[in-house]
């Protein structure tokens, strides 16, 4: 808005003041206010005490005086902006008001020229930005903390929808809009908003009329956002019309508090009309200060008008602006005025606007206003960095009797609590929902139990559930021939939920399909998107195609795609006990018993008497260790460490082998087994068979979409029998179809099985509109149902008629082959190579020590395959175990003469020869 066309407008209607030289020792603070109301007549008694209180103390402004200069706006934008630029006349350094934000709108942009800044209280509306009007400052909490509150008591009492009433003014309507946001934030929503003509303009008739749309409405909680003379309006028609009953929530803003609080007691058709209403109230702490001023209420107001929060905020803001003030003087600034140049060029006969200045300290006054840090009646005032106060929070009434009754807190530091918040700012925020209390609330009617928060719209008409006329699988959904009446699982589960309701549920199903062949279910969900039904009842499975256009209730009975393929069953035959290992694997295995026995043989020959002898013996020997193995009840000791380390590897190598081979013989032998080369979905990606689908099933769009298999490989079928019948000729490979529906099929068809596991996951559920409360309601039924075992019972009277069990239908186990066990046979062949390694590094070097003489290798023409075979003899040899210390004392006392016998040298040689090899054999051992 132009200002300059706006003072030309105006000033037309503004007087000229022949006060000149106005007294220095003054200093004005101007207030526009409509006095009629409620707050406006709080406010005047509340400033005016307060400035009896400031110039009452000398210390305040240095011996200056506050005068505060009241205009009466009387609802009226436009005497307000004039009351405005007379103040401007007139030295004014701040003005506190206006009482409305749409004049808060209007007076911010004058305030930004002039720099003189406006405080208001009650002007809450969260779209009077900072940045925009800068000049401009709310002094109690504005509206957005407001309507936070109201969102998270929505929230706390699990209501999903409400209804919002509010004057169409600047503040209301902004109000809305932050409301609706902060809904948002919680996943809930405003479903219906009712604009009422502004202020007191508002009539019954207006009131009436927005009022009956409401009834016909789903939503019962009912947001009242306006002023007091509209918000009674609006109660007293709701109570005519029975809105005002059992089942309605009403949740008005801050001014029915003010109400409240300042007639009490309330008359009676007041009282009557707004029972159960909850409403807010800023919360102000309690303390010495504010008990003293509410006692000189009385006094100040000679009964006039009751005392009410707003009061305090008037009384503060005051104060706010004497301590701003007297920081300013403190520091040096100075109170004075100066003319707008801009101004001078369009002065005329009847106009002077050259009287309104610029108040040159404006700036410095405004940044001490936002430094403020006091302790008020409101308790500790300061502005955090959004120029908003510090710790906001709220009283939550309830109405009731004759009067009002606390239910709780709400602050923006912790939420909802039945604890005063200011004990609360110690602690660290909690927002969690366990943290979340208030107390119990009597709500409209009388009732104490949380109200659901809406009904059937249209007075209860009956719902319209559409429900698929399938031609086959209808143990489903079946409609009785010559009768209305329907029958099916599907429909029993529904019937079972809807009792679990707590309230009536009117309703008719619809029959959806030409009878000839099962309708497309994505046209019948797409029915209740275009307002055909009111809800789909059926075997509609969730899918993301038509999650995007309905809500669903949780799934009543799991489903998902499998695939169903003929098998032939595997009987049992004299040679089953081989079945569980595949031909390598027991090749490998029976390998491996060889290969170990020889190892162990190897490293334990040379000292080990058991695995010494004929040939022939020791490779008897060989087998009957190995495979004895098996059993843990080999006879033959170990007795070197190499040959000790590899056995243990072996036997835990045995112990897996025959854990895995006998708990798959177990199966093999209990569970019949069905074949076919059709393991699973995988089989049939990889191939180029036919495949058959159920028509009008979501099978086929996945099918193409998500598995990219050709339209041309698939086949539509369209009821059981078509299923068998392709099958049994071979068109089709195999069948995908879900879960359910391929159980009633094996249930009389036993030559066909599901092969591999389902390959989507999915369920059944019952369809609404978006953002239907039915679609949660009925999630908490099936929830209720699931648990108390009726779900199941619903399962088993309909779909467990079985001739042959599904579980026959399932994957046939699998032989055991190789690459089960790959891992196990490595280490054990690594072990059997490095302790071979190792033992015969030993024995080479043992045999490179030996003298020539020893081994008759001196002559040079010893042949290599000589020494080889000298080389095998050595290790053929045995080694004697070592002496004892008895046994070796004996022979050192012969050695000393006490016993002497006749030994050849090489007997000799042999026998130091042995005890050095003993000496190195601790590997062997």
């Amino acid at each position: 808005m132009n200002l300059v066309l706006l003072l030309a407008t105006f000033s037309l209607f503004i007087g000229v003041l022949s006060e000149e030289g106005l007294n220095p020792g003054i200093v004005n603070v101007g207030a526009i206010f409509s006095f009629n109301t409620i707050n406006g007549k709080v406010a005047k008694v509340a400033m005016k005490a307060a400035e009896e209180d400031i110039n009452s103390d000398p210390s305040v402004l240095g011996g200056r005086k506050l005068s505060i200069q009241l205009h009466d706006s009387n609802f009226s934008s436009f005497l307000g902006i004039i009351g405005a630029l007379q103040f401007m006349e007139t030295d004014t350094v701040a003005i506190i008001g206006p009482q409305s934000s749409e004049m808060a709108h209007v007076l911010s942009n004058l305030a930004n020229e002039l720099q003189v800044p406006l405080l208001s209280f009650t002007a809450l509306d969260p779209s009077l930005s900072p940045l925009q009007y800068p000049f401009f400052v709310q002094t109690a909490p504005n509206d957005e903390f407001q309507m936070t509150a109201i969102a998270e008591m929505v929230s706390y009492f699990s209501w999903s929808e409400v209804i919002a009433i509010f004057s169409d003014d600047d503040q209301s309507r902004n109000g809305i809009i932050t409301l609706g946001d902060k809904l948002a934030e919680r996943r809930c929503r405003i479903s219906y908003k009712a604009p009422l003509p502004p202020g007191p303009t508002a009539k019954r008739v207006d009131v009436l009329r927005e009022l009956d749309k409401i009834q016909m409405m789903e939503s019962r909680i009912i947001v009242l956002h306006s002023f007091s003379r509209t918000g009674l309006l609006v109660f007293e028609a709701a109570k005519s019309l029975g809105m005002m009953g059992k089942g309605y929530v009403w949740i008005a803003s801050t001014w029915l508090s003010t109400v409240l609080d300042s007639f009490s007691p309330l008359k009676r058709e007041i009282a009557n009309s707004i029972q159960g209403a909850l409403t807010l109230r800023p919360h102000t702490p309690d303390s010495k200060r504010k008990r003293n001023f509410m006692s000189r209420w009385n006094q100040l107001s000679n009964g006039s008008i009751g005392f009410n929060p707003y009061g305090l905020y008037a009384y503060d803001t005051v104060w706010m602006i004497a301590r701003a003030l007297r920081l300013l003087l403190d520091q040096g600034g100075k109170i004075s005025f100066s003319n707008d140049s801009r101004l001078d060029g369009i002065s005329g006969s009847t106009l002077n606007l050259s009287a309104l200045n610029a108040f040159d300290g404006g700036k410095l006054l405004l940044s001490k206003i936002l430094e403020t840090n006091m302790t008020g009646l409101t308790g500790h005032v300061q502005f955090n960095q959004d120029r908003s106060l510090i710790n906001p929070s709220y009283d939550i009434v309830n109405a009731v009797g004759n009067g009002q009754r606390l239910v709780g807190y709400w602050s923006n530091h912790t939420g909802l609590s039945i604890v005063p918040p200011e004990t609360l700012y110690s602690e660290k925020p909690n927002r969690s929902s366990s943290n979340q209390h208030l107390d119990k609330v009597v709500w409209p009617g009388g009732e104490t139990a949380r109200p659901r928060g809406w009904v059937f719209p249209n007075n209860g008409r009956e719902l319209r559930i559409g429900i698929p006329r399938r031609v086959s699988y209808r143990d489903f959904v079946l409609l009785v021939n010559g009768t209305d009446k329907v029958q099916g699982y599907c429909i029993d589960v529904f019937l079972a939920a809807i009792k679990l309701l707590p309230h009536a549920f009117p309703y008719r199903f619809i029959p959806f399909g030409d009878g000839h062949k099962n309708p497309s279910y994505y046209e019948l969900v797409n029915k209740i998107k275009s307002g055909v039904f009111d809800g789909v009842v059926g075997d509609i499975a969730i899918v993301t195609n038509r999650t995007r256009i309905v809500d669903f209730s949780l799934p009543y009975i799991e489903s998902g795609l499998v695939v169903v393929a003929p098998v032939k069953k595997i009987s049992s035959s004299a040679w089953s006990f081989a079945r569980p290992f595949t031909p390598l694997m027991w090749a490998v295995t029976a390998a491996f018993f060889l290969i170990v026995g020889s190892v162990v043989w190897i490293l334990e020959h040379r000292r080990n008497d058991e695995f010494r002898g004929p040939p022939k013996q020791q490779f008897i020997t060989i087998l009957w260790f190995s495979f004895s193995t098996m059993f843990f009840s080999h006879r033959e000791n170990t007795v070197s460490t190499l040959g000790r380390l590899v056995l243990i590897i072996w036997l835990f190598v045995v112990l897996i082998i025959n854990s895995s081979y006998t708990a798959s013989l177990t199966s093999f032998l209990t569970v019949q087994q069905l074949s076919s080369p059709i393991k699973g979905i995988d089989t049939l990606i990889g191939s180029n068979e036919r495949i058959g689908f159920q028509v009008e099933s979501f099978a086929e769009g996945y099918l193409m979409e998500e598995l990219n298999i050709p339209k041309s490989r698939l086949v539509p079928l369209g009821s059981p029998e078509e299923y068998a019948l392709a099958l049994e000729r071979r068109n089709v490979a195999a069948v995908i179809d879900e879960r359910p529906y391929v159980d009633l099929f094996l249930s009389e068809h036993c030559e066909f099985s599901v092969r591999g596991q389902e390959f989507t996951k999915s369920g059944w559920g019952f369809a609404f509109p978006r953002d239907s409360p039915l679609a949660i309601d009925m999630s908490t039924a099936i929830l209720s149902l699931s648990e108390n075992g009726e779900l199941q019972k619903i399962h088993d009277r309909w779909l467990s008629k079985s001739a042959c069990s599904s579980e026959n239908s399932e994957d046939d186990i699998e032989q055991l082959d190789l690459k089960s066990f790959w891992g196990l046979f490595v280490i054990c062949g690594i072990a059997c190579m490095l302790a071979l390694l190792v033992y015969f590094w030993l024995m080479f070097r043992k045999f490179s020590r030996l003298p020539p003489e020893e081994l008759d290798t001196t002559s040079p023409s010893t042949s290599r395959s000589t020494r080889l075979q000298t080389f095998l003899s050595f290790v053929d040899e045995k080694v004697e175990k070592p002496k004892s210390s008895s046994k070796r004392k004996r022979e050192s006392m012969s050695r000393n003469g006490y016993h002497i016998n006749d030994e050849s040298p090489h007997r000799s040689g042999r026998m130091d020869r042995n005890m050095s090899q003993n000496g190195d054999s601790w590997l062997t051992q």
